[in-house]
Order: C-alpha cells, then sequence, then structure tokens
C-alpha cells in the first residue's frame, strides 16, 4: 500500500517530491524510513525524488524549490547541449531572483544579466554558443580547447556563432585565451584527449594533422579512421585511453587493423595519457618519423 501511494504521490508531482507532499501521506519516521532505505532519494534539501537524481531530476527539484523554471548555464547547459568536457556534478543556474537561492550544497547560483536563454528539450537554460564560449572561459587552455571543438561537434555551435558571442564577452575573465582558440576548433574532434593531443602538436609547431582521415583500402573505400593524420609522409597518431577496450575479438580486430596498416604503408605513433603530461617528448617523437618518413619518400 505505501508504494502505491509513494507511487500516485510521484505522478502527481512529476517525479519531485517536497518534504510538505510527502508529509500529506506518510509520517516523519516513514519518511526517513524510505530516505535511509532508498525507496525515495534526497534530491537537495526538503527535496525528492524516487529515483536517482540525474541532471534533469536536479533542475526539476530547483524548478520545485523556486517555484519558477530555472534557466541552466555554464557547466550544466553545457552538458545539457552535448558538449561537457568536465563532468561538474556541481549544478549552474541563473539567479532566479528568489529567496534563499544560495543556500544549497551542489548549487553555484550565477549573475548573469543580458544572457541569452532558450528552450532546449523543455529545458530554459543559455544559448548554445553563448553556452561554449562562457564554459571554455571557466576552463585550462587545453580543455577549453576541446570545449569548443565539442561545441561544433554538436552541431549546435558554428564558427560565426562562437566569434559573436565571444565578441559579446568582451573584457570577461579568460576571453582572450578563448578567442585565440576559436581559430583552432574543429568540428572533428572525436573526444577531449583527442583535442588536448592536437593543441600540444600545433604548440610544438608540427603540420596540422587530418583528423579522423580515411585511409581507403584497394578498392577506394574508407577502411579506418585515423584520429591524426599526415598522408603525405603516411603516418598517423591515435590517441590510446586508458579504458577498457573489449574481449579476445576486440584484440584480434585491432591487431588486424595495425598490421592492414602497415602493409599499406603506414606509421601508427600511439598517444597515451603519459605522454600528454610530456608535451616536449611527445612533439620530439612526432617530429622524428614525420622527418624520417618524408626525406624517404
Amino acid at each position: 500500500m505505501g508504494d502505491l501511494r509513494l507511487r500516485s504521490l510521484a505522478d502527481a508531482n512529476h517525479g519531485i517530491l517536497t518534504t510538505s507532499v510527502l508529509l500529506t501521506e506518510f509520517t516523519k519516521r516513514e519518511c526517513r524510513r524510505m530516505v535511509d532505505s532508498g525507496t525515495v532519494h534526497r534530491v537537495w534539501h526538503g527535496i525528492y525524488s524516487t529515483k536517482p537524481p540525474d541532471l534533469e531530476t536536479k533542475l526539476a527539484g530547483l524548478d520545485s524549490a523556486f517555484g519558477v523554471d530555472v534557466v541552466a548555464c555554464i557547466d550544466t547547459a553545457a552538458a545539457l547541449w552535448g558538449f561537457d568536457v568536465k563532468e561538474s556534478p556541481t549544478v549552474h543556474i541563473l539567479d532566479p531572483l528568489t529567496r534563499d537561492r544560495n543556500n544549497r550544497k551542489g548549487l553555484v547560483v550565477h549573475q548573469r544579466p543580458g544572457a541569452p536563454v532558450t528552450k532546449h528539450n523543455g529545458r530554459w537554460l543559455t544559448e548554445p554558443d553563448w553556452t561554449a564560449i562562457e564554459f571554455a572561459r571557466t576552463l585550462r587552455r587545453p580543455r577549453a580547447l576541446a570545449a569548443l571543438d565539442a561545441a561544433l561537434s554538436s552541431r549546435h555551435c558554428s564558427p560565426d556563432g562562437l566569434a559573436a558571442a565571444a565578441e559579446q564577452q568582451a573584457g570577461r575573465r579568460g576571453i582572450v585565451q578563448v578567442r585565440k582558440l576559436l581559430d583552432l576548433a574543429c568540428a572533428d574532434a572525436a573526444s577531449p584527449m583527442e583535442s588536448e593531443s592536437r593543441l600540444i602538436m600545433l604548440d610544438g609547431g608540427l603540420p596540422a594533422p587530418q583528423l579522423q582521415f580515411p585511409v581507403l583500402d584497394d578498392r577506394g573505400m574508407a577502411k579506418y579512421f585515423l584520429d591524426f593524420a599526415w598522408p603525405g609522409a603516411k603516418v598517423g597518431a591515435e590517441y590510446d585511453s586508458d579504458a577498457f577496450h573489449g574481449g579476445p575479438l576486440d584484440v584480434r580486430r585491432d591487431k588486424a587493423r595495425i598490421s592492414w596498416l602497415q602493409d599499406h604503408g603506414w606509421l601508427i605513433i600511439y598517444i597515451t595519457a603519459d605522454d600528454i603530461r610530456r608535451p616536449h617528448e611527445l612533439v620530439a617523437r612526432i617530429k622524428k618519423h614525420l622527418i624520417a618518413r618524408s626525406s624517404a619518400a
């Protein structure tokens, strides 16, 4: 019976349950027992949900707490637009102009008069180009490029839109760095670490690599794609993450891929997180291979 009452309450309140709503059907002791058992989850102080709180649930909880539809910004808006490269647990919103709006752990309320907002998938948030620039301004330089790359890759942003948003945010902290990165941003970057690797290459004076370069088979069809390629020297580079790549079948496929590329004259350089921490050594290694292969051509 308790489960039925809880489901009915959740359905009637779009999954968000305030303390006062819960107390219409349950005693304080029952509420504490449901929280302790994981039957309900604390989203914010005085705000609960029947499911573990994801970002959408946290924002819906704030809507309920403040009595207005909150507007996501910076990291949170970047996540909703699909180009978050930070994955911060903190929720960022524009000031909803209500009482006690700052008194919540895990929430940052920002004063951004004039920030352009729009609705996306039913949620108010800052516009994508504006979000990308503002988000990038908060990041260290390599990760800022990753944010700009991801923003373009999301197709919600464009080079012209980013440039216009940067102009709108002129004079704000971090904007000079972001403006310098705009010319380097590329929609073809496939991951944040690939973006950081590319910046190391460019900072080190290497020729700009082609991204997601298709290597063709004998029929002229794309056989494999390389993260980075210098086709004239037939040198490619791949970022090799620490993530687990799969079982024996995946290992065999990787070996077959490497063998095929080698048989077709390609030299592949693998880049790891350790290489990112030693940028000068990485640049020297790639440069050595580019010079050797170019001289032999």
